[in-house]
């Protein structure tokens, strides 16, 4: 069966590249810079790529998707890889997320209170992902409940399928969102015109545990010398500074 789901996947997904990862939607406005810069040096190499919420592609992963790398948005989504033995290398920090708190739809929102200000009777649709399948939701709830507001804004959550869809709930629905602070970086964002205190903040990181985010290589891709190069690549001083203009932190 994970045969037959395999084949149907690289039909539908694979695209023929030489290197196919699966990775956590944050990482998707880094990414088209990181490939750039990996490609610079390995023109023939090419590399395709698939994101969602970690959980959801460890379950993909783990039901035979033929992904060579990982890249999680925490540790614990790829040690369950490498524990169930689907994982062919150790789970290693590649960055550090960020949290971020973006209003667009709503006017006068006084951001300055920090998280307090989702106590405004403006605020009426908070969107976080999905907690259960993405670290970036489970830190978002974390962030509420150390702020000591969860219980008076619970109401207002509203859950999306992983950080990317609440970026997207953040822009055309609801009033308030947590995202990945790497997504203020990205060239879509630019027309907005966003002003740190204005539009967004950065969520204080010690309301959160720190959200590092670890990449593997799969069993699937563990003879794959180009996906190698990749996650070299990928843990490389020139992937750090990509990662760090992209509002990562660099442990």
């Amino acid at each position: 069966m994970k045969k037959i789901f395999a084949l149907l996947f690289l039909c539908i997904f694979g695209y023929g590249a030489d290197v196919n990862i699966a990775a956590a939607a944050n990482v998707a406005y880094a990414f088209k810079a990181l490939q750039k810069e990996f490609q610079k040096e390995n023109p023939d190499i090419s590399v395709n790529v698939s994101l969602g919420a970690s959980g959801n592609l460890v379950a993909q992963i783990k039901n035979g998707a033929p992904f060579d790398i990982f890249m999680a948005a925490n540790m614990k989504f790829a040690q369950s890889l490498y524990d169930d033995h689907f994982a062919s290398t150790k789970p290693v920090i590649y960055a550090q997320g960020a949290l971020a708190l973006l209003t667009l739809r709503v006017q006068n929102v006084d951001l300055s209170k920090g998280l307090n200000a989702l106590n405004d009777e403006k605020v009426k649709i908070i969107s976080i992902a999905n907690p259960k399948a993405a670290p970036y939701g489970q830190a978002s709830i974390e962030a509420l409940q150390n702020a000591k507001i969860y219980k008076q804004t619970r109401a207002k959550i509203i859950e999306a399928k992983s950080i990317g869809e609440a970026l997207t709930q953040t822009l055309k629905a609801a009033d308030v969102g947590f995202i990945a602070a790497s997504a203020l970086h990205e060239n879509a964002m630019k027309s907005y015109k966003l002003q740190e205190g204005k539009n967004y903040i950065l969520i204080d990181p010690k309301l959160y545990d720190p959200i590092n985010q670890g990449i593997v290589i799969t069993s699937y891709g563990k003879d794959n010398a180009k996906a190698k190069k990749f996650y070299d690549f990928i843990l490389s001083d020139k992937a750090k500074q990509i990662f760090k203009a992209y509002g990562y932190n660099i442990p």
